[in-house]
């Protein structure tokens, strides 16, 4: 199952790089095209930060830490024991997200974003979407499945 999940990892980054060669190609040059108005747009966006351009201009703060978790990743692929459908799923996603943006961080020095909410200020990625759902699925199997000795709680309140 870790060899498929890389796959997959490997198909939503190559699907991610694809999808911002076709907005630098067709995006870039317009700015912006409205598809729904007032509700979603596509604008061209270069972060040079992370979510809403937060530590902006540290290019190589984001390419090593990315790097490390997406080694780590790949180690718990591996090595954890405890592995579901769903941490299989979300380890994919988030790898293949945060792939996705950091070939964009290295070879560029920003990440190009272009999905962007009228309810939703900042301009995100489809890579950005599968970290999202990937970590989401994540929080959920701790919250809900994971395994824990019996009658213990998935939050303890603090004393």
């Amino acid at each position: 199952m870790p060899i498929l999940m890389l796959g997959l990892a490997a198909v939503l980054a190559v699907a991610d790089q694809l999808l911002k060669y076709l907005v630098v190609q067709n995006l870039k040059p317009i700015g912006t095209y409205v598809l729904i108005e007032n509700f979603l747009d596509f604008t061209y966006v270069e972060n040079r930060g992370a979510a809403f351009g937060i530590l902006s201009d540290q290019r190589w703060f984001f390419i090593v830490t990315t790097g490390i978790l997406m080694a780590l990743i790949v180690l718990l692929l591996f090595f954890y024991q405890r592995h579901t459908i769903v941490t299989y799923l979300a380890s994919a996603l988030i790898l293949g997200g945060g792939v996705g943006n950091l070939i964009d961080r290295i070879l560029l020095g920003y990440v190009v974003d272009y999905i962007h909410f009228s309810f939703f200020p900042p301009v995100f990625n489809f890579a950005d979407c599968a970290v999202v759902v990937g970590t989401f699925l994540f929080v959920l199997h701790v919250l809900f499945t994971a395994e824990r000795p019996k009658g213990e709680p998935v939050l303890r309140r603090r004393r």
